[in-house]
């Protein structure tokens, strides 16, 4: 089992920016890759940024490539993700994910077995 809690959410006026963090409890986190998501209201979950295990190797989506950076500190358990040039279209909920035992990043949720909570962020004009 691996338990994941997201903080840092919040509303951020346009050209803001914003650090989110991920609490891994549970199984080693340094033997899992994660993965950051987001689901805006009515539309589906989409892939927003992924870290290897190790941490050498990223991907993100083309619409935050150049703003947004995901990184993980294995001795603290811990995900981030900053985001910097934050845009009204960035508002969603924001949720961390976990793919145990596996090095490789992944972009589909189905490739993640555990979840955290989600936590919302709202960008205004």
């Amino acid at each position: 089992q691996v338990q994941l809690a997201e903080s840092g959410g919040g509303l951020v006026q346009a050209g803001g920016s914003l650090r989110l963090s991920c609490a891994a409890s549970g199984r080693t986190f340094s033997n899992h890759a994660m993965g950051w998501f987001r689901q805006a209201p009515g539309a589906e979950r989409e892939f927003v940024a992924a870290i290897s295990r190790g941490g050498g190797s990223q991907d993100y989506a083309d619409s935050v490539k150049g703003r947004f950076t995901i990184s993980r500190d294995n001795a603290r358990n811990t995900l981030y993700l900053q985001m910097n040039s934050l845009k009204p279209e960035d508002t969603a909920v924001y949720y961390c994910a976990a793919r145990p035992g596996f090095t490789v990043t992944a972009t589909t949720p189905d490739a993640y077995n555990y979840w955290g909570q989600g936590t919302q962020v709202t960008v205004s004009l």
